[in-house]
This record gives C-alpha cells, sequence and structure tokens, in this order.
C-alpha cells in the first residue's frame, strides 16, 4: 500500500492552497455577515479548476481524480465553509449529475459553462414531507406532449436561488414509489418555477439554502435525464459521491481550525509564557490532528476506490459519518483554545464551528450514515 500523493495531487493542492489564501480567505468572515458570495469569486474558481472538477476536459472540465476533488474541496472548506459547500453541491450533485448521467447533448449544451463557473448548478432531492425518506418525494413531472409538466415543491436546497441551472427529481410513476423517479434540467427563469424564501441559518451562511417552487412548470421532452425512472437510482450513486465530498469539506474546516488553534497557542501568552508550553493545550492539538489526520485517510480510501471503479457507498457513509463528527469537535477544541477569543466573530473558530455542524445534517444525517453503513454490513 502506498500512502503518498503523487506530485501531481501535491502540486494541485500547493495551487488550491495559495488560490484560497489570496481569493477566497480574505472575503470569508463578509461572506459569513453579508450572506453572500460574490458571483465573481465562482467564475475566478472556475479558472483554476474548481468548477468543473466532476467533468472530463472534453466538456470543459478539469478532468481529474476524485483524490484531486478532495484535495480542492479541503482548501477551500479550511478557509470558507459556505463557498467550500457551494462549490461541493454544484460539483458532486448538480453538474455531477447531468455529467454522469446526462446525453452528450445536454452534456455540450450545460457542463461548459458551469465548469468555467459562469453559470452555478443546484440540484435538488428534499421535499417538506421527504428528507430522509427522499423515495417519498410528492413533485410530479407528466409528460404532455413534447412537454414535462412540473408541479410540487422543494427545501434546503444548496445555491437553490443562485443558481442557473437546476437538477431536479420527481415522481413520473407514483405506483413504482423509488423506481418511478426521474431526474431533469429546469432553467433559471422558466415560467412556472420560482425560488421561495432563503433559510436564516446557523452556519455556512454565504450559501443560500432555498425552497423551490414548481406551479405547472413546463419543460422540453428532451430536459429529462437518462429514462424515465432511473432518476432515484442515479441519485443515490451521486449522493455517494457527495457524501465522501462532504467528509473532505469537514477535513477542511476541521484543519483550518487546528491551523488557526497552533497559531493562536504559540502567540497567546499566560504565566509568562506561550499557552502551547502547557500540556493541556498540546493535548488538545495533538487530538484534533490525529483525528483530522484519520479523517483524510477515509475520505481519500472513498475517493480511491470511486476513482477504480468500486463500489464506494459503505466507505463513503463512513468517511462522511466519522470526519463531519470529528470537525464539530474539533472546532469545539478549537473554541476552547482560544479562550474567551474563541467565542466572539473576531476570531474565525466561532464561524468554523457553526459551518462544520452543517456537515452532519446535509446529505444524509449522521443517523442515516449508520443505517446505509450497517445495511451494507448485512450484505
Amino acid at each position: 500500500m502506498n500512502f503518498d500523493l503523487t506530485k501531481e495531487h501535491e502540486m494541485l493542492r500547493r495551487t488550491f492552497r495559495e488560490f484560497a489564501e489570496t481569493e477566497i480567505k480574505p472575503l470569508a468572515a463578509e461572506i459569513d455577515k453579508s450572506g453572500d458570495i460574490p458571483r465573481d469569486l465562482f467564475r475566478k474558481m472556475g479558472e483554476v479548476g474548481l468548477m468543473g472538477m466532476t467533468a472530463s476536459k472534453e466538456y470543459g472540465g478539469s478532468g481529474c481524480d476524485k483524490i484531486s476533488y478532495m484535495i480542492g474541496l479541503e482548501e477551500v472548506g479550511r478557509v470558507c465553509g459556505s463557498t467550500g459547500l457551494a462549490m461541493e453541491a454544484h460539483n458532486s450533485l448538480g453538474l455531477g449529475h447531468i455529467f454522469e448521467k446526462g446525453s452528450d447533448e445536454q452534456r455540450g449544451k450545460y457542463v461548459p459553462a458551469l465548469a468555467r463557473g459562469e453559470k452555478l448548478c443546484a440540484w435538488a432531492l428534499t421535499e417538506p414531507g421527504s428528507g430522509s425518506d427522499s423515495s417519498g418525494m410528492r413533485t410530479t413531472a407528466v409528460l404532455e406532449g413534447n412537454e414535462w409538466v412540473l408541479n410540487g415543491s422543494k427545501v434546503f436546497i444548496t445555491t437553490g436561488s443562485d443558481a442557473d441551472v437546476l437538477t431536479i427529481m420527481a415522481v413520473t410513476d407514483a405506483a413504482k414509489r423509488a423506481h418511478g423517479i426521474s431526474a431533469f434540467i429546469v432553467e433559471k427563469g422558466t415560467p412556472g418555477f420560482s425560488t421561495g424564501i432563503n433559510e436564516d441559518k446557523l452556519g455556512v451562511r454565504g450559501t443560500h439554502t432555498s425552497e423551490l417552487v414548481f406551479e405547472n412548470c413546463r419543460i422540453p421532452k428532451e430536459n429529462i435525464i437518462g429514462e424515465p425512472g432511473t432518476g432515484f437510482t442515479g441519485a443515490m450513486n451521486i449522493l455517494d459521491r457527495g457524501r465522501t465530498a462532504v467528509g473532505a469539506l469537514a477535513v477542511g474546516i476541521a484543519q483550518g481550525a487546528l491551523d488557526e488553534s497552533v497559531r493562536y497557542a504559540k502567540e497567546r501568552e499566560q504565566f509568562g509564557r506561550p499557552i502551547a508550553k502547557f500540556q493541556a493545550i498540546q493535548w488538545m492539538l495533538a487530538e484534533m490532528a490525529t483525528q483530522i489526520e484519520a479523517s483524510r485517510f477515509l475520505v481519500y480510501k472513498a475517493a480511491w476506490k470511486e476513482d477504480r471503479g468500486e463500489k464506494f457507498t459503505k466507505e463513503a457513509s463512513i468517511a462522511k459519518l466519522y470526519a463531519s463528527t470529528m470537525a464539530t469537535q474539533n472546532c469545539l477544541k478549537a473554541i476552547q483554545i482560544h479562550g474567551g477569543y474563541g467565542y466572539t466573530k473576531d476570531y474565525p473558530v466561532e464561524r468554523m464551528l457553526r459551518d462544520a455542524k452543517l456537515c452532519e445534517i446535509g446529505e444524509g444525517t449522521s443517523e442515516v450514515q449508520r443505517l446505509v453503513i450497517a445495511r451494507q454490513l448485512q450484505g
């Protein structure tokens, strides 16, 4: 077994870290305060390959492996959880679904602009009455002539009100339950499609989490992704990657909290010496570093299996479960190390804690991950 990253991976990490430090980190506090990520930032991210990491070069994407994608998410999440989440939802879910399951025509039409960061893509599965039980959704799509007519609503959709292109799951045959769900592409501005409220959230506040409403929304017949009834299976496959990616985002947030804690502990003096010299602080830093490394390898293993074309459902859920729990706990340690200052908005660890908690909920709660892991163990 070889645990070393390739020279290409190390080069990408340096490139992404330099970009994140210079272009994203200076904006992170304002993004959290204002509740908005500047659209120009996504275009800049597209220029360095961060917005097309799940698409091939043929369609303007990065054409990279999944380990590279995890590294990109880590480095962005390390400085700004909001931007990291938007990047993850765009790559793993919205763009990823179109690229993986869409036709050549759909890829050619939508992927290049999305990969360049000129347009943003969202993915809509969750509904008011179907969260963990996503097969119980009620949004419908009925074929009328050469158009699909969508009716229903979605909630908690990441970048839903900002997205230019959306991948929507809807029921096309209610009698077949999960096997009667299909995926569709809906463009912003389509008559009958509107966005409702943006949630006022605890963390990742710069990424809008929105309600979507469909009222006799008519889209072209060719906007269905794949065959009717394959949407749910496709969504579950896409979610496996998304769960690994949320694990990477959690690792990034936790790494950022550790970096800030080491810096603060070396600078902050009490009783005549830096607090980094006290064993209580050293032990917290050591525990944080150990748990981050363990989480990182779980994430990389799941990504490695996907790159090899192997089933990685269990590994994805393990990575997300462990890394997301770790991130919240490590951010709590970071605040403890910072003391009273850590509880204020003057230091980024307060924001990091609020951002980290989302990783335990989004793309399947920790409880759902335990169910998935247990079912995979039982075959």
